[in-house]
């Protein structure tokens, strides 16, 4: 008889697998970046006892009809949206998530979407691309700075308090919502840092009571000339509402790093110059994708040893 199998979605780093080790045979995706397909993960999760995904496989009730042996589901990531906490529960199937080692670089990615849309970076290099630099006028470029202007943060977790600490080092103006107020004095409402901050960056987990947390009425509350950074999750925001909110320019631009139909993004995004769009690369830094992967091997390492896995998001009673 063989080792448990378990599944990845992708093929995975050997050194970030190591703690599955004679624990599990590995059964791996594809490789160049690619992810398998869903109908091609539900053939493989038949005999698999764990499955390791960068949080675009949904364990759901069809995939644990198919999966009887499933014990745990892993996400490489912070998300757990795509997982279904109280039917896996039910089923007694670990959750767990891959959070600390992604947090540095997810607000690595924030901040410098935050800099870019300030001095128009993207714009800039584009232009410079396409070979019009004799073209430019004085004072075409013009940005704005990043000093004295006000970080409003929407979730105020550790990703949310780690692009404050960036935030602050140039010399930014930091205030934060969060469901459960601190009480401090950079605590608002959602309402009031709407109507204060410069710079609005959402880092809220997607919950029934996120979804379109940023919607046209909550568009209209912002300052004109206002930027929107979401490195969160995608269908925290309206996209057609955001579209709107830029086509009447009420808003200074848009970084978005997550979309509402990911992949698919709303065309009314494309083509403008004062939004940039990024292919969900929040947390992708080397480094720290590998150091996630292990930590997913961990948990599923712990679940096969018979023991509670140290990141688990939901409880098995």
């Amino acid at each position: 008889m063989g080792l448990p199998k378990v599944l990845t979605t992708f093929l995975p780093q050997k050194e970030g697998v190591a703690p599955l080790g004679g624990l599990a045979e590995i059964v791996p995706g594809p490789g160049g970046g690619f992810q398998v397909s869903r109908e091609e993960a539900l053939e493989k999760i038949a005999d698999c006892v764990g499955v390791i995904s960068q949080s675009e496989l949904r364990i759901d009730a069809e995939l644990l009809d198919l999966a009887p042996n499933l014990k745990i589901a892993a996400n490489v990531a912070i998300g757990i949206d795509n997982l279904d906490l109280e039917l896996m529960a039910s089923r007694g199937v670990w959750a767990t998530n891959a959070h600390e080692p992604l947090v540095d670089p997810t607000a690595d990615c924030a901040m410098g979407i935050i800099i870019s849309l300030a001095r128009r970076l993207g714009e800039a290099e584009r232009f410079v691309r396409a070979g019009d630099w004799s073209q430019s006028q004085h004072g075409r470029w013009n940005g704005v700075l990043l000093s004295g202007k006000t970080l409003g943060l929407i979730g105020y977790g550790k990703i949310g308090q780690a692009v404050a600490k960036r935030a602050r080092a140039f010399g930014m103006k930091v205030i934060h919502h969060r469901q459960q107020s601190s009480g401090d004095s950079e605590s608002r409402t959602l309402e009031s840092l709407l109507q204060e901050a410069d710079f609005v960056s959402l880092h809220t987990p997607l919950t029934s009571k996120t979804h379109h947390l940023i919607n046209a009425e909550r568009l209209k509350l912002m300052k004109n000339g206002a930027f929107l950074i979401n490195t969160g999750r995608g269908p925290v925001v309206d996209e057609a509402a955001l579209v709107e909110a830029l086509d009447e320019g009420h808003l200074g631009g848009a970084g978005l790093d997550v979309f509402e139909n990911e992949p698919t993004i709303h065309p009314g995004l494309f083509g403008k110059e004062n939004v940039l769009l990024t292919p969900h690369l929040g947390g992708s830094a080397s480094e720290s994708r590998l150091e996630a992967l292990r930590v997913c091997a961990k948990n599923v390492a712990a679940v096969l040893k018979g023991e509670t896995p140290p990141n688990a998001v939901n409880s098995l009673v």
